[in-house]
């Protein structure tokens, strides 16, 4: 049998999700004898989402064109892509910048009134990803076939959803264990 092409992808979140996942422990070391990881943060350091991905697991929201960009990539290139965490199911905590009611005046909070020393915005392109007007759920921009919340999913609901996917079938999202937010 083939390995399963799998990739881990972290957008607008805090990396907890991924922490979350190191925490499979043992379980690492037989998922690692199933799956060939071909793009992650913590797995790899490839700079270019690659083709053909069986399963990616997807944290955080869509903050910024890199986001949006990378969203929309990976969704073109994978097959089952998973809403990973409460951040990619809800925009959860870097969400919470949509009260400022637009990019700029994040910005301008940031940079201007936070600033310390010397206060002014990033004028080079590339210092900062261009931000988008509203952070969104993955699900606002790309079709997502798993939702799996939790902030962070603990790592048995990791291994629930990943495990039958493994067998070729399709995980059981229902109950408290499963579906439970933060």
């Amino acid at each position: 049998m083939s390995k399963i092409r799998f990739a881990t992808v972290w957008l607008a979140g805090c990396s907890g999700c991924h922490m979350s996942f190191l925490d499979m422990d043992e379980w690492l070391i037989e998922l690692a004898q199933k799956v060939d990881v071909v793009f992650s943060p913590v797995g790899c350091d490839l700079k270019e989402y690659p083709d053909n991905v069986d399963v990616c697991l997807v944290e955080g929201a869509i903050a910024n064109e890199e986001n949006l960009e990378l969203a929309l990539e990976l969704r073109k290139k994978t097959k089952v892509v998973i809403s990973f965490g409460d951040c990619a199911v809800t925009a959860n905590v870097p969400g919470m910048r949509n009260m400022l009611k637009g990019s700029d005046p994040v910005l301008r909070r940031a940079y201007i009134e936070l600033g310390d020393g010397t206060p002014q915005l990033p004028d080079e392109p590339g210092i900062v990803p261009s931000l988008l007007d509203k952070v969104v759920p993955l699900h606002q921009v790309i079709p997502v076939d798993i939702f799996m919340p939790g902030c962070p999913p603990d790592a048995h609901r990791i291994r629930a959803t990943l495990e039958p996917l493994l067998n070729g079938e399709h995980p059981l999202m229902e109950g408290r264990a499963m579906i439970k937010f933060g």
